[in-house]
């Protein structure tokens, strides 16, 4: 594996009140439509909240299934239900506080090679979780149409 660092781009437009359309940077990947929920929305897509917690549990789900076929196993059909705490901070925002992610195997415990190893080390491998445990950078800038930043960073 490459020690490279590696970058992706999203590209998002607004084409209704809240809504967005997603454009990924793969051009297979269909667009995704997003809103926030009502009364400040319509419902019209999942939003940002509800799309970490598919992030985070996709990953899971995904480093659980990696995991388990890295000692040769062949598990059926894995479930995965994150389940989404939101609170508001000392200023009264929102935030989301705690994500729990329930993982369900469509096999007996018994019948998996080496499972204790697969669920000792398989949320290393989730890229999406590990980087929200341990947060992430995030810059933000504000341009005007013609293109001049009329944001100043936020430092930290």
């Amino acid at each position: 594996m490459s020690d490279v660092e590696q970058s992706f781009e999203i590209n998002l437009e607004q084409t209704g009140d809240y809504e967005f359309r997603v454009r990924f940077d793969n051009t297979t990947v269909p667009d995704l439509m997003t809103d926030e929920s009502s009364p400040l929305g319509h419902d019209a897509g999942p939003n940002p909240s509800r799309l970490l917690a598919v992030a985070v549990a996709n990953c899971q789900a995904a480093s659980l299934l990696f995991a388990l076929r890295k000692y040769k196993n062949a598990p059926g059909t894995l479930r995965a239900k994150a389940t989404t705490t939101l609170a508001r901070n000392e200023r009264g925002r929102l935030r989301i506080k705690h994500v729990a992610v329930d993982l369900q195997l469509a096999d007996a415990a018994a019948s998996l090679e080496h499972l204790d190893r697969v669920v000792a080390q398989f949320e290393d491998f989730c890229i999406v979780t590990e980087s929200v445990r341990q947060g992430i950078a995030v810059d933000v800038t504000v341009r005007d149409a013609d293109g001049q930043q009329v944001s100043v960073p936020r430092a930290g």
